[in-house]
C-alpha cells in the first residue's frame, strides 16, 4: 500500500505511532489523542516543523500505530516503547542499560529472581531500570528472605531435578524445589507474590497474602500460616516505608533540570523526615529544540513508572506538561495520591532552586571533562602533524589491527578517532575471506584493500575517507599496507605503522623511525589509538574463538543440525554458558523440544 493511502486509512482514535526508516529501524515513538491528525500533520506541505523534526520526517519510510481506550493508556505504552526501542529522535534516559535491572525468568518451571545489567530478548520478565544499585541490592535481599525463590542453575524437567539441596534451602533462603517439598503449583503462587511486589501492587498483594493465611488456618495448617503470616508483616513494612505524615511532608522527590543544546542533566534530591538522604543524577538525550515541560514529562513517566519506590510528593521548578495524566498514572503505580507540584515560594521553593543549581553544575562539570579531553586530543593531533610531517592535523585517524592463532579465526580490526577522541560507532570489523595461514602481511592488505573497495563503492558502512592511517605493526605491515594503497590507488592516503616494541612510527620514505617524546600528547595519543585497535581486534577473536568451540563440540551431538547449531550458538555464544543453561532455557531456543535439550543436556555433562 501506499505511503498516502496508508495516511488515509489511519482511524482518529487516540493511540501511539511509530515512525520507521527505510532499513526498518523505530526512529521515533509519539502518542496523540487524534492518530490520523497526528500523524497528517507531519506530512502537510508548509507544516512549520522545528529542525529536529524536519530532520526525522526526511527519514521516514513508513509508519506503524496502535490504538488505545484513553489518553493516558497511549501515554504509558508510548513510555514502554520508548524504553524498549531507544528511538533516536525521542527523549529519553541516557545509558539506563547500565543501570541493574530485577530479571524474573517466568519461562522457567521454577522461576528464578537475578540481578542482570542487560535486558534480552527472552522469555523473562524485567523490572527496572534502578538508578540505585545498593538498593536493588537490599531489594533482592528482602525477597529472597521473605520470598524465597531458587537462585541456582539447576535444570528442571516435569518438577524433578538431579542432586541434593543447596546451603540456600538450609539458610531457609529457598523453598527447595529440587527436593519435591514444594508443588509447581504453590512455587508459581510465591512468584505471582513476587511479581505484585515488584510491580508495586501492594494492595492485591496483602489482599492474596491475607485469603491464603485464613485458607491455611481454617485447614489447620498453622506452619503454613505463619509463613504467610511473617510475608503479609514483610510487605506491610515495605508498604509502611512508602508512607508518611502529609502534613509534615516527611517524604518527598526534589527534581531540578538543566539543559545543552542536545541533552539535559536531572538531578533528584530524596527527602525523607525533612531531610535530603540521597541525590541521583540523570542524562536525557533526544531533547534538541523540546520545550522544557515536554521533558520533565518525559523524564517523569521514564523515571517513576519503573521506580522500586515512589514519595508521594515529586517538586519540580516547572509545570510539566500533561501534569495530571502523569499524577494518574504514578498514583496507580503507588497506590494512593502521588502529587506533583511548582512551588512559588517559601522553603519548597527554595530546595527545588537548589536542585536546578546543583544540575547546572553537574553538566557544567561534565562538559569541562569533555573540554579538557578534547583540548589535550587537540594538542596531541598538532604535535602528531608536526612530527610526521603533515600538512595539517588529522581530523580522522583510522588505525588497524589483525588478530589469529596461527592463522585461525583471523579477524581485523578498524577503529576510528575523529578531533582526537573515539568515534566507536564508526569501528568495524572483518573475517578473513582470503588469506590461508598465518600470514599477517597478506590479512593486513586485505583488510585494507576491502574496506578501501567499500569506500569506491559508496558502501554506506564506509563513506568517509581517513586524514590518516595507523597500521599497528613494523615495516613489513607498512609496506603491506601501503601496496593495498597503491592498489587501490589512494597513495595520497597518509599511513604509518607504529612498532610496539619502542613505540617508533614508521613512515614510508623515511630511513629513520620517528620517536616520539615520551612525555608528549601525541605518543600518548597514538599509543591509545593503537591498544583501542588491538582491544576490539583481541575482543573479535574471543568472540569467534568460542562460538567456533561450541559449534565444534555441536557436530558431534545426535539431531542437532546446522540450524539449530546455528540458533543456540546465538542464543549463548559460549560453552560455559551453554553447559550452565537450564532445560528450560535451552528447550526455548527455536527448534529445540524437550527431547533434544535433554539429549544435549547429557551429551555435554559427558562431555564436561
Amino acid at each position: 500500500m501506499r505511503f498516502n493511502d496508508k495516511l488515509k486509512l489511519v482511524p482518529e482514535l487516540p493511540g501511539v505511532y511509530q515512525m520507521i526508516n527505510d532499513k526498518d529501524a523505530v526512529i521515533y515513538v509519539g502518542k496523540a489523542r487524534s492518530l490520523r491528525n497526528r500523524l497528517r500533520s507531519y506530512f502537510q506541505a508548509g507544516a512549520g516543523h522545528n529542525a529536529k523534526v524536519r530532520a526525522m520526517v526526511e527519514k521516514v519510510a513508513d509508519f506503524e500505530y496502535i490504538i488505545t481506550d484513553t489518553e493516558r493508556e497511549a501515554l504509558v505504552l508510548e513510555s514502554n516503547l520508548i524504553k524498549e526501542l531507544r528511538p533516536h529522535y525521542n527523549i529519553r534516559i541516557k545509558d539506563d542499560k547500565h543501570y541493574p535491572y530485577l530479571r524474573l525468568s517466568v519461562h522457567e518451571v521454577y522461576p528464578r529472581l537475578s540481578i542482570v545489567r542487560r535486558v534480552e530478548k527472552d522469555k523473562a520478565r524485567y523490572f527496572g531500570p534502578y538508578p540505585n544499585a545498593g538498593a536493588v541490592r537490599d531489594l533482592l535481599k528482602l525477597l529472597k528472605r521473605v520470598f524465597p525463590l531458587h537462585a541456582c542453575s539447576r535444570e528442571f524437567s516435569n518438577g524433578k531435578s538431579v542432586g541434593r539441596p543447596c546451603l540456600n534451602y538450609h539458610l531457609k533462603q529457598c523453598l527447595g524445589p529440587c527436593t519435591g517439598e514444594v508443588t509447581e503449583v504453590d512455587y508459581r503462587t510465591v512468584v505471582r507474590s513476587v511479581e505484585l511486589l515488584l510491580e508495586g501492587k501492594h494492595d492485591a498483594l496483602l489482599k492474596s497474602l491475607r485469603e491464603q493465611m485464613e485458607v491455611a488456618s481454617d485447614a489447620l495448617d498453622f506452619e503454613r500460616a505463619a509463613v504467610v503470616r511473617d510475608q503479609v508483616r514483610a510487605v506491610e513494612n515495605v508498604v509502611e516505608r512508602q508512607k508518611f505524615d502529609a502534613a509534615k511532608h516527611l517524604e518527598r522527590d526534589v527534581v531540578g533540570m538543566a539543559r545543552s543544546l542536545e541533552e539535559a542533566c536531572v538531578v533528584i534530591f530524596h527527602m525523607r523526615e525533612g531531610k535530603v538522604v540521597g541525590r541521583e543524577t540523570v542524562f536525557l538525550t533526544g531533547t534538541a529544540e523540546q520545550n522544557r515541560d515536554e521533558v520533565f514529562s518525559a523524564f517523569l513517566v521514564q523515571f517513576y513508572t519503573y521506580a522500586p519506590y515512589l514519595p508521594k510528593e515529586i517538586l519540580l521548578d516547572e509545570e510539566p506538561a500533561e501534569r495530571e495524566e502523569i499524577e494518574h498514572i504514578l498514583s496507580a503505580k503507588l497506590g494512593s495520591r502521588v502529587s506533583v507540584q511548582v512551588p512559588q515560594r517559601g522553603a519548597k521553593k527554595a530546595i527545588t532552586d537548589l536542585a536546578s543549581r546543583n544540575a547546572l553544575q553537574v553538566l557544567e562539570e561534565r562538559y569541562a571533562r569533555i573540554s579538557g579531553k578534547q583540548e589535550l586530543a587537540k594538542r596531541g593531533l598538532t604535535e602528531l602533524a608536526y612530527y610526521l610531517g603533515l600538512a595539517t592535523p588529522p581530523q580522522r585517524i583510522e588505525c588497524y589491527d589483525i588478530s589469529n592463532i596461527q592463522g585461525t579465526l583471523a579477524v581485523g580490526s578498524m577503529v576510528v578517532f575523529v578531533d582526537g577522541l573515539p568515534a566507536k560507532e564508526e569501528y568495524r570489523r572483518f573475517r578473513i575471506k582470503w588469506v590461508e595461514g598465518a600470514n599477517d602481511f597478506a590479512m593486513l592488505h586485505e583488510v585494507l584493500t576491502r574496506r578501501l573497495a567499500a569506500y569506491k563503492e559508496s558502501n554506506p558502512k564506509f563513506l568517509s575517507l581517513p586524514d590518516l592511517l595507523i597500521i599497528d605493526g613494523g615495516k613489513g605491515q607498512l609496506s603491506a599496507a601501503s601496496s593495498a594503497l597503491a592498489q587501490e590507488e589512494m597513495v595520497h592516503l597518509a599511513v604509518v605503522s607504529l612498532a610496539k616494541a619502542d613505540e617508533l612510527i614508521f613512515v614510508p620514505g623515511r630511513v629513520a623511525p620517528v620517536d616520539l617524546p615520551r612525555d608528549s600528547q601525541a605518543r600518548y595519543l597514538v599509543q591509545r589509538i593503537r591498544d583501542e585497535a588491538h582491544r576490539f581486534a583481541i575482543t573479535y577473536h574471543r568472540q569467534l574463538r568460542k562460538k567456533a568451540q561450541v559449534a565444534s563440540l555441536l557436530e558431534d551431538c545426535p539431531g542437532i543440525g546446522p540450524a539449530r547449531r546455528q540458533a543456540l550458538l546465538k542464543a549463548f555464544g559460549s560453552m560455559t554458558a551453554l553447559k550452565q543453561a537450564t532445560l528450560d532455557e535451552v528447550k526455548a531456543i527455536k527448534g529445540m523440544n524437550e527431547a533434544l535439550a535433554r539429549r544435549l543436556h547429557d551429551y555435554l555433562r559427558g562431555k564436561a
